[in-house]
């Protein structure tokens, strides 16, 4: 079996929040699906924008493998309701770095517009995209109501047979299904790569999106979840893709980190926890009734997740830090634990984190060039030729807080 080590690449994560909330905010039960768009102003939401991309930039500067986008709507927990529009932005900015649309819940799309929209993007980029493909969080189907939760999985699974023929069969071919018909499946432009851009799964364990995963032998993003949780879901990736033909590698095994690196283990702490409670109180902050509409999970997932919920009793940090993958500290701490971490998941792609809740620009920067200078470098077996230097990054850091003053 191939080894993480093999092929260990970093990609970073942004969810791009606006943060700008009212004085009054915690009255709201949810932040999600209801919460006034009055309290959105443009002005900020533009400066917000222009910080964030540059972060992101600044990442492909450092070397950084891959950069994450998605996409959520009605939320302040991201200002992307479109990712592929922030996946263009990105596209003439940047130079080495995967553009990764973790991603587009394919049920809110029409599957011919959305192979259309991602074969472009990939010719852009010159066939630097990856994809991932989510059913979409609960609180999406609120705001995406034209769409039964009921019928979520079998659209979801209609919606990939249609973007793998648009993307596999030279066109014009024919698609009649039960949620798409298509007399003319003929997406102009097809992807750069061949047979199309790499493609994973984004869930939180649900056996019927890990079943997907293996069937098509695709990779699997297994987000928020508990460390146990996850490595539940990679073993029965790695247990499943056999059956249909397929062979799991560690590319295959995709972790969110949020991960925090400064000079000492106090000041790592001291400079992050407050912006992991602002993330956990507050910008995923919903109700039951919108995490999980009628009919969107299967009673069994119905249980286990409110028995979780139940149980969460709000912020604990010693138990966001032992149970969820979560570290902070000296440069050695951290990599010592990620690589622990890709051991016991078997996973060559860790998806870091390093802007989390309402963390200013300047810990973003300091966070996410110690990463680059110091954890990566640990971590591989040599530094890459690709990775700045560390005049270079220097330079790019102090160019990065400049540009946001």
């Amino acid at each position: 079996m191939a080894k993480w080590q093999d092929d260990l690449q970093f990609y970073t994560m942004h969810f791009m929040p606006y943060v700008y909330l009212p004085p009054d905010h915690k009255k709201f039960e949810s932040l999600w699906v209801d919460f006034s768009n009055k309290y959105f102003d443009p002005e900020k939401g533009h400066a917000l924008y222009e910080r964030y991309i540059s972060e992101m930039v600044l990442a492909d500067q450092l070397g950084y493998d891959g950069l994450v986008v998605n996409e959520h709507h009605n939320t302040v927990y991201s200002m992307m309701p479109v990712c592929t529009l922030m996946a263009a932005a990105l596209i003439p900015l940047t130079r080495r770095a995967k553009i990764c649309c973790f991603g587009v819940p394919v049920n809110f799309e029409m599957p011919n517009r959305l192979a259309e929209s991602y074969g472009m993007l990939d010719v852009m980029s010159g066939g630097r995209l990856e994809i991932a493909l989510p059913l979409g969080t609960g609180m999406e189907y609120w705001a995406n109501s034209i769409i039964n939760p009921v019928s979520a999985r079998a659209r979801f699974r209609e919606s990939l047979q249609v973007l793998l023929q648009a993307w596999t069969r030279e066109g014009p071919t024919s698609f009649d299904g039960e949620f798409f018909n298509y007399r003319y499946l003929n997406p102009w432009p097809r992807p750069m790569q061949k047979p199309h851009p790499k493609i994973a799964i984004v869930g939180s364990g649900s056996p019927e999106t890990v079943q997907v995963a293996a069937e098509y032998g695709f990779g699997y993003a297994s987000v928020f979840v508990p460390i146990s949780v996850q490595e539940k879901t990679f073993r029965k990736l790695r247990e499943e893709m056999p059956k249909y033909g397929h062979e799991f590698t560690p590319d295959k095994a995709l972790f969110n980190v949020m991960a925090y690196v400064a000079e000492t283990e106090k000041l790592a702490e001291e400079e992050f926890k407050e912006h992991v409670r602002y993330w956990v109180e507050d910008t995923t902050r919903t109700t039951p009734r919108y995490l999980n509409p009628p009919g969107y999970i299967s009673p069994e997932q119905l249980r286990i997740r409110a028995a979780a919920t139940a149980s969460h009793g709000g912020f604990n940090w010693e138990v966001l830090t032992s149970q969820w993958r979560i570290v902070y500290g000296t440069a050695e701490k951290v990599a010592n634990v990620i690589g622990q971490w890709c051991e016991s998941a078997n996973s060559s792609r860790p998806v870091i984190h390093h802007h989390l809740g309402d963390m200013p620009h300047w810990k973003v920067v300091k966070n996410m060039t110690l990463f680059a200078e110091e954890v990566i470098p640990r971590l591989r077996r040599q530094r890459p030729a690709a990775a700045a230097s560390a005049a270079g990054t220097a330079d790019v850091q102090k160019r990065a807080v400049a540009g946001a003053n």
